[in-house]
């Protein structure tokens, strides 16, 4: 027998904690805690039972779906088709369990930005976002252990829409609240259709209609558990409309708020302390708090993040002991608006997540948690990594984020996929996470550069053939939630690489005179039929259309911040082909072609010490194919024929590497010829035959066992993942540690205690040592890149420190006087750092001599993430990562101890 009841509200749970056959003592008074025990004999005729008691109604409510949990119903049995697999038997230790209070006391999510998408789908399927719908997200909160949501208000009111609609959510136990811009439990909805007194929504102009409007909402939270938006913005998501300046801007929004706890003490007839409300500082309200705004201390402060899940502050311990009612977040996983929109697809990857909001909870905003979540499809993972993050961060502390995913997907697809299914989540989220889909653009990554598009697209390619694998092997019981949680997105989001890839390399073609631009203008248009084609599976397909409309966003092709009518495809450009038989010639580290360009193609300079290699590309320029000839000058030149990165077959690429033996210590100059046997034969005549040069750097035995596993290189730019120090050196119980899989990198740096005090010199602090080797003396730059972390403590203006050897150490810091406009929320710097997803702190150093070096970081202010240091002198070769991280191999000397 399984007996659930709730602590002084069923009789037979208090008589079993009365007479002690159940412990409740843990959980007596708690908030949203919960025991499962087993009982023998608790009554005349049943020899044993299943007990789940409460601390109080969602307590008892999270005890239920905890077994049920455990049995192996996912809480996405209904919003992602996961299969509820049917067992003879559930077995349950005998004991007892206890489950204490969440960490965070209002857990929540916010439908929004539900146009076209999320608005469709409910009309279609519910006839409109009434209760027959909420009742499927309220059930879903309850099973994620969630308790607060924020509904969907764009053109919606949920109070009015379906008046069931807030009588079910206090019967559920979800508390209601309404969102940043909609104060006193009222939909701007309940607004706009009535336009009261002179329709004005503005407290200065039309204050007695704005005030009865207020009045009426608080009436509800009479007899509901509501948590009241307090406070006032404009007409609509945007800024209030001020009164002239900031401190009558302040007085009136002061007013406001006493008027409005005065409303809800004399509609509710409750003292106000015991109703809970909430000020969000959301985009430009910030400005107020920062001025001096001054709240009653019961109300909860919502600190927001800058719209792309950076948290823009965070409490200081002075206002934490000020204020009673606490303070919370509120988080964006998906946005309409500055910087910028992004609403298709997942693209929060989880130690993103877990280390801004492990910011929050160790700098003490725990009273409210909520996040955007659009049309909360298909951002199922990351909503449920938040909550679960908000009821338990030790069930995901970083090094566990890893491990939390594979159980997610072990409980819903079966433990024999699991760890490679968790991995292809993780590495999507991760890839769209270095760009958000919609700001990708044909050259956001580099074609001449380190390779880098070719890289990012076979990383795609991969995980696209992994993914495809695992769907092959799956049952067809699991494969609509495997596609709506694993492979859709990872097939939409690798076809838009693939297609901006296309219409990059159609641009550089044709630029290139290359014949296969038409061809790359047929993949570019190929490819954007797929996408639709991915698309329209889902709407219409996919578990019998159920999901109809919830991939109407549209994604490919934005021109500003707000989203196309319609996917716009690249342009693409078609070269009208001559009859002929001629060739060019294009090489790494360069986008022109010849012959054609004015100066001699050059490889870039090749490296002993890093062995890379580099390449050169033959295509054809007319109809037909010319008969070409490719020739080294030197016997350590070595050519290896491969296909070049295009769609054509008739593009040819070779591979240039060098046989480092037959070279000796120093620099080596040698060419490559290609040809198709035509001659110059008169000036003025450009010559079919191109002669690229290449110049090969070889390390002496000393350089090579000074350079021994260091990273750098003889010549050239070189980058080192910052998990990758030699020593970590901590300070007082402070020091680095590496938060996995974050951000570019496969794992990050960052100060642990997140709220350690800064050091009183740098030298003196917790410092990361990497060794280096650099072939060249002079000034070099170190661009490390961070994440773009803001200024979240108000006395911390996030400052690192750098230096060589035993110099005295540089500090760059990011928020001066002078850049604290541009590097804050909508600056400039802002702009850009959020759409990169990376900020970069610059330092130029000297290096008085060649060889080998000590580089070392060291801590200034914590809340910096280090994910990778590139160095270079003069240029950096452009491109989105820069050079890839390369460390130099132990020598043969070095291992025989002749350093």
């Amino acid at each position: 027998m399984v007996l659930i009841g709730t602590l002084g509200h069923s009789r037979l749970i208090d008589q079993l904690a009365a007479s002690g056959r159940i412990d409740v003592a843990p959980i007596r008074g708690k908030w949203e805690s919960y025991t499962i025990q087993t009982v023998r004999n608790p009554a005349p005729g049943i020899r044993e039972a299943l007990v789940i008691a409460g601390s109080d109604k969602r307590g008892t409510i999270f005890g239920i779906y905890d077994l049920s949990q455990n049995i192996g119903v996912s809480p996405w049995y209904w919003w992602a088709d996961v299969p509820v697999v049917r067992r003879e038997r559930v077995r349950v230790a005998y004991g007892r369990y206890f489950q204490g209070e969440p960490a965070v006391r209002y857990r929540g999510i916010f439908l929004n930005n539900e146009a076209p998408c999320l608005s469709a789908w409910t009309a279609e399927k519910f006839g409109g976002m009434n209760s027959t719908f909420y009742t499927k997200v309220f059930e879903l909160l309850l099973r994620l252990r969630a308790n607060y949501l924020w509904p969907a208000m764009w053109n919606n009111a949920f109070n009015e829409d379906d008046p069931r609609n807030g009588l079910l959510a206090d019967e559920y136990g979800i508390v209601m609240g309404t969102s940043h811009h909609e104060p006193m439990n009222r939909a701007h909805r309940e607004w706009t259709s009535r336009r009261p007194g002179n329709g004005e929504w503005n407290y200065v102009t039309n204050r007695p209609a704005v005030q009865q409007f207020f009045r009426e909402g608080a009436k509800r939270s009479r007899d509901r558990e509501l948590l009241v938006t307090m406070g006032m913005r404009g007409d609509g998501d945007v800024a209030l409309e001020g009164t002239g300046g900031i401190k009558s801007d302040i007085a009136l929004l002061e007013t406001i708020i006493t008027d409005q706890r005065r409303f809800l003490r004399e509609e509710t007839g409750k003292p106000i302390e015991d109703i809970p409300q909430v000020w969000v500082l959301f985009t430009e309200v910030q400005k107020y708090y920062d001025a001096g705004l001054e709240l009653p201390d019961d109300i909860t402060l919502m600190f927001a993040d800058d719209n792309v899940g950076y948290l823009r502050r965070l409490p200081t311990a002075e206002e934490r002991a000020a204020r009673k009612g606490g303070f919370g977040i509120y988080h964006h996983m998906d946005m309409n608006g500055g910087p910028y929109s992004y609403k298709w697809i997942n693209t929060n990857p989880l130690p993103k997540i877990w280390e801004q909001m492990n910011l929050a909870l160790e700098y003490g905003a725990d009273r409210i948690w909520i996040t955007n979540i659009g049309d909360l499809k298909p951002l199922e993972i990351p909503i449920e990594f938040f909550l679960t993050m908000a009821w338990d961060p030790k069930a995901v502390a970083k090094e566990n984020i890893g491990g939390w995913t594979a159980i997610w997907a072990a409980r819903e697809f079966g433990p024999e996929h699991a760890k490679e299914i968790a991995a292809l989540v993780s590495r999507y989220a991760k890839y769209n996470g270095w760009r958000k889909p919609e700001q990708l653009e044909p050259d956001t990554y580099s074609l001449e550069n380190f390779n880098e598009a070719e890289r990012v697209l076979a990383l795609w390619s991969d995980l696209e053939a992994r993914a495809e694998a695992i769907n092959d092997r799956l049952p067809e019981s699991h494969r609509a939630a495997y596609y709506q949680l694993v492979l859709h997105p990872i097939r939409g989001c690798g076809n838009l690489t693939a297609l901006l890839v296309a219409a990059a390399r159609n641009r550089r073609f044709a630029q290139q005179g290359r014949a296969s631009t038409n061809l790359e203008a047929a993949e570019t248009k190929r490819l954007f039929a797929r996408a639709h084609e991915i698309r329209d599976y889902y709407n219409h397909a996919l578990s019998g259309g159920k999901w109809n409309h919830l991939m109407d966003q549209t994604y490919i092709g934005y021109f500003n911040w707000y989203q196309p009518v319609q996917d716009i495809p690249p342009a693409v450009s078609e070269l009208d082909l001559n009859d002929e038989a001629r060739f060019g010639v294009a090489i790494d580290g360069s986008a022109k072609a010849w012959p054609g360009y004015y100066l001699p193609p050059a490889l870039p300079v090749l490296d002993s010490l890093n062995r890379q290699s580099s390449w050169i590309e033959v295509f054809p320029r007319g109809k037909r194919q010319a008969e070409i000839s490719v020739k080294p000058s030197d016997p350590w030149i070595v050519l290896r024929e491969t296909r070049a990165f295009s769609v054509s077959t008739s593009d040819r690429r070779y591979a240039v590497e060098i046989d480092w033996a037959k070279l000796p210590p120093g620099r080596t100059t040698g060419s490559i010829k290609v040809s198709d046997g035509s001659v110059t034969v008169a000036d003025g005549v450009v010559s079919a035959n191109v002669s690229v040069a290449v110049t090969a750097v070889r390390a002496s035995p000393q350089e090579e066992a000074a350079a021994s596993g260091a990273w750098g290189a003889l010549t050239g730019p070189f980058s080192i993942p910052a998990s990758a120090y030699e020593r970590n050196v901590p300070r007082n119980g402070v020091r680095w540690e590496a938060i996995p899989d974050y951000g570019r990198v496969d794992a990050a740096m960052s100060i642990f205690p997140v709220d350690a005090a800064s050091p009183p010199s740098p030298t003196d602090a917790p410092r990361l040592e990497y060794p280096i080797f650099v072939g060249e003396s002079g000034e070099w730059t170190f661009d490390l890149v961070t994440a773009p972390t803001l200024m979240v403590d108000p006395d911390r203006p996030l400052s690192l420190a750098l230096w060589i050897d035993d110099a005295a150490p540089q500090i760059v810091t990011v928020f001066t006087p002078e850049n604290r406009a541009s590097e804050e929320f909508l600056g400039e710097a802002h702009d850009i750092n959020a759409r990169t997803d990376m900020r970069i702190m610059r330092f130029k150093v000297p290096i008085a001599s060649s060889g080998r070096h000590v580089l070392t970081v060291a801590m200034v202010d914590p809340t910096i993430v280090l994910q990778t240091i590139i160095a270079y002198r003069g240029t950096l070769p452009a491109s989105y990562f820069g050079p890839p991280g390369r460390k130099i191999p132990t020598s043969r000397l070095a291992s025989k101890g002749e350093r």
